[in-house]
């Protein structure tokens, strides 16, 4: 047996809305914004989330690791009289800085590419990203 299929723009709970709860998280700005107000269907709009999620998710990642080879490089430089660990210090700052960079420029591709998706999915409907009625 098959679930029955909600109606495009339904609400898990069987009403039309003219834009689905947040459920009081607070949301990635205009990108998570334009899939709220669109007509796409259920399993859509959760694949939206999944991916901003994940892209900001992969962002604090890369800043986590490159905080802790700044605090690895540190601690290298400051503690230890051994001189391959100081080098080994004075060589994980460029590379932390590399990874916080790495990391920003990531995040942008990927948020890009998300609206990209975006837009494309709300092309053939008609909405282009605007909520319904508008």
């Amino acid at each position: 047996m098959s679930t029955p299929r909600r109606p495009s723009g339904a609400c898990p709970n069987g009403n039309r809305a003219k834009a689905w709860p947040t459920g009081g998280v607070a949301v990635s700005g205009t990108l998570y914004q334009r899939f709220i107000g669109s007509r796409l269907n259920l399993r859509e709009h959760l694949a939206a989330a999944r991916s901003i999620l994940a892209n900001e998710r992969t962002f604090l990642a890369y800043q986590r690791t490159a905080l802790t080879q700044l605090a690895v490089a540190a601690t290298f430089i400051r503690f230890f009289d051994h001189p391959v660990l100081t080098v080994l210090g004075w060589l994980l700052v460029p590379a932390s800085v590399v990874t916080m960079a790495l990391g920003l420029v990531r995040y942008r591709r990927m948020k890009g590419l998300i609206h990209q998706l975006e837009d494309t999915a709300a092309e053939p409907l008609g909405l282009e990203g605007k909520p319904p009625g508008q």
